[in-house]
């Protein structure tokens, strides 16, 4: 069973930064892949972006592409979220993943190809 814990969730203005990270409580990643995931209330949780266990294939939604960026430092045990240029829309909770599925691009945005979540981490941005 693996453990995810999110942390670097906040408050920041519209065109601001954050960084959000994943780390696994007790174990390493090893093959992880990972995933961020992100969901509104009373919406489905929407595929933000995916990093391969080998950290050399990634995977973007549209809305977020050329702003976010996705790294993974498995000496660090841990899997970065960088969000630049934050906007209103981006507001909400944001969830980390991780799956020992073969990576594949096209599954990398599916719930269903991750079994491990962790608890989510609150990102607001303010207009």
């Amino acid at each position: 069973q693996v453990q995810l814990v999110e942390s670097g969730g906040g408050l920041v203005q519209a065109g601001g930064s954050l960084r959000l990270s994943c780390a696994p409580s007790g174990r390493t990643f090893g093959r992880y892949s990972m995933g961020w995931f992100r969901q509104a209330p009373g919406k489905e949780r929407e595929f933000v972006a995916a990093i391969s266990w080998t950290g050399s294939s990634t995977n973007y939604a549209n809305s977020v592409k050329g702003r976010f960026t996705i790294s993974r430092y498995n000496a660090k045990n841990s899997v970065v979220l960088q969000m630049n240029d934050l906007k209103p829309e981006d507001t909400t909770v944001y969830y980390c993943a991780a799956t020992l599925l073969a990576w594949s691009v096209s599954e990398s945005l599916r719930e269903s190809t991750y079994a491990y979540w962790g608890q989510g981490t609150q990102v607001t941005v303010s207009s």
